[in-house]
C-alpha cells in the first residue's frame, strides 16, 4: 500500500490521527525536507527507511515505489495533498500498475494561515467565497488563461495566493489590475511557515503588500491572504441568531428562551 499522507502545515501535532498511524506503520517514507519539518518524522518508528525527495525527480520517487512492492510506503506531502500536491501523476502510476494506494487528507496551510491571522475567511455580506490560486511564473504553461490573480481579483472574494512570494511586485500589480475590486486599502496578510516554530505573520494592505512581503525575506512556504473579510468587521451570522430558524432550532420570539430545539415528527422537545 502506498499512502499519500497530508503532513499538515508544519507542526508535528497538526498531523491527522490517520496520518500519524500510517507513519507509525510505515516501512518506507518519502518526504520533502524543504517543505515538511523533520519533527513530523518523529511519528515514524525506528528503522523506517526514509528518503528525502527535496532533490528527487518524479522518476526517482517512482523508483522507490517500484523497489518496495510489498512495503507499507508513506509519501508525505505538505499541507493537504489535494492542493498543489503534485500527486495526480503518482496516482496515475499506481493505477497503471494496479498498485494499491490511498490518500490521507491533511490540515491545509490555508487553515493554518487563517488560524495564525485570527480571522474567518468568509464573512456575511462581505465575502462568502475563498479563491486558492498562484502566480503563473515558471510554470505559466500550466495556468489556464482565465485563472490569473488579476482575473480572480475582479470577484472581490477572499484570495489565498500560494507559491508567489518570490515576485511581490508582480503579485501586488495583479491584485490592483484594472477591474479589480480590491483597493490599496484592502486588508492583506503574509504568513510565513504557518504553524512552524519560526512562524511569521505580517498584517498589511494590498497597497503595502509588495514592500512588506519582500521585507520578510521569505521566498518559499509563504501564503498571502487578501480580502475585506480579513478586516474582521461584518454583520452577525444568521446561523446562531435567535431570529433565525433551521432544522434543529425554532426561531425565538420576544420573551422566549433562545436556542430551544425544534420539534421533529415523532419526538418530544427536551
Amino acid at each position: 500500500m502506498i499512502s499519500f499522507v497530508g503532513a499538515g502545515p508544519g507542526a508535528a501535532d497538526l498531523l491527522t490521527l490517520r496520518g500519524r498511524d500510517r507513519l507509525a506503520a510505515a516501512d518506507v517514507v518519502v518526504w520533502a525536507s524543504s517543505l515538511v519539518p523533520e519533527a513530523v518524522l518523529s511519528h515514524a518508528r525506528p528503522g523506517t527507511v526514509v528518503h528525502d525527495s527535496a532533490a528527487m525527480t518524479l522518476e526517482d520517487v517512482l523508483a522507490v515505489y517500484e523497489a518496495a512492492p510489498a512495503a507499507a510506503v508513506v509519501r508525505l506531502h505538505s499541507g493537504d495533498p489535494s492542493v498543489y500536491g503534485a500527486i495526480q501523476e503518482q496516482i496515475d502510476w499506481c493505477r497503471a500498475r494496479e498498485r494499491e494506494f490511498e490518500i490521507v487528507p491533511g490540515v491545509s496551510s490555508l487553515a493554518a494561515a487563517a488560524a495564525a491571522v485570527g480571522r474567518e475567511l468568509t464573512a456575511p455580506a462581505v465575502a462568502q467565497s475563498v479563491v486558492l490560486t498562484r502566480l503563473a511564473g515558471r510554470t505559466a504553461a500550466s495556468m489556464p488563461p482565465a485563472e490569473s490573480v488579476a482575473a480572480f481579483a475582479a470577484s472581490g472574494a477572499t484570495m489565498a495566493v500560494f507559491l508567489s512570494a518570490a515576485r511581490p511586485e508582480e503579485l501586488q500589480a495583479q491584485l490592483l489590475a484594472p477591474g479589480s475590486r480590491y483597493t490599496a486599502d484592502t486588508p492583506a496578510a503574509v504568513v510565513v511557515r504557518a504553524s512552524w516554530p519560526d512562524e511569521q505573520v505580517v498584517t498589511t494592505t494590498v497597497g503595502d503588500l509588495a514592500a512588506d512581503l519582500a521585507a520578510t525575506g521569505a521566498r518559499t512556504t509563504v501564503l498571502v491572504l487578501v480580502g475585506p473579510a480579513l478586516a474582521g468587521a461584518a454583520p452577525r451570522s444568521h446561523l446562531y441568531s435567535p431570529n433565525f430558524a433551521h432544522g434543529f432550532r425554532r426561531r425565538s420570539l420576544p420573551g422566549t428562551t433562545a436556542g430551544r430545539p425544534a420539534m421533529r415528527s415523532g419526538t418530544q422537545p427536551v
